[in-house]
Parts: C-alpha cells; sequence; structure tokens
C-alpha cells in the first residue's frame, strides 16, 4: 500500500521531483543561515553552519535520477522545515 506523501509523484516526471527537492534544499539552507547568523553563541552558530554543510553535501550525494531518494529527503526536508517553523512560533 503506498502513502499519500508518495502518490502525489505518481504522475509527476522525475525532473519535476528533482525541482521540488531541489528547492527545499534552497529553503532549507536559508533557514540554516539565518538561525547560524542569529544564533547566541559561536557553538550555536558552528552547530547550524554544520547543518548547512551537511545539506549540501547530502543534496550532492543524491542522484537526480533516483526517484526514492528524492522523495525520501523530501518528506524529510519538509517535516524539519515545519519543525523549525514551529520553533519559531513557539
Amino acid at each position: 500500500m503506498s502513502s499519500p506523501r508518495s502518490d502525489r509523484y505518481e504522475n509527476v516526471p522525475t525532473a519535476s521531483v528533482y525541482d521540488t527537492f531541489a528547492e527545499l534544499a534552497t529553503q532549507l539552507t536559508g533557514r540554516y543561515i539565518r538561525l547560524s547568523d542569529t544564533a547566541p553563541s559561536a557553538a550555536e552558530r558552528d552547530q547550524w553552519w554544520q547543518k548547512v554543510l551537511e545539506l549540501r553535501d547530502t543534496k550532492r550525494a543524491v542522484p537526480a535520477y533516483d526517484r526514492a531518494a528524492l522523495m525520501a529527503h523530501i518528506s524529510q526536508w519538509e517535516a524539519e522545515l515545519a519543525r523549525l517553523q514551529g520553533d519559531h512560533r513557539g
């Protein structure tokens, strides 16, 4: 049985799935950079910057044709963005 998350890409070309993957990586990178720039300590700033570098490396490592990996990262990054937005509100 497929999940609703994977169903939304059923009739979507892999190139478009990759575009979504890349856009989410850009959004998340921007969020991490903002958090790094506004961190109250050097240690926290470095932690956020490390996340920027890890995300960059992950994005580079995922092949543009690997739909399953692209969709897995899309789900993961959407959840992370939602979590960070929730943390910002609370």
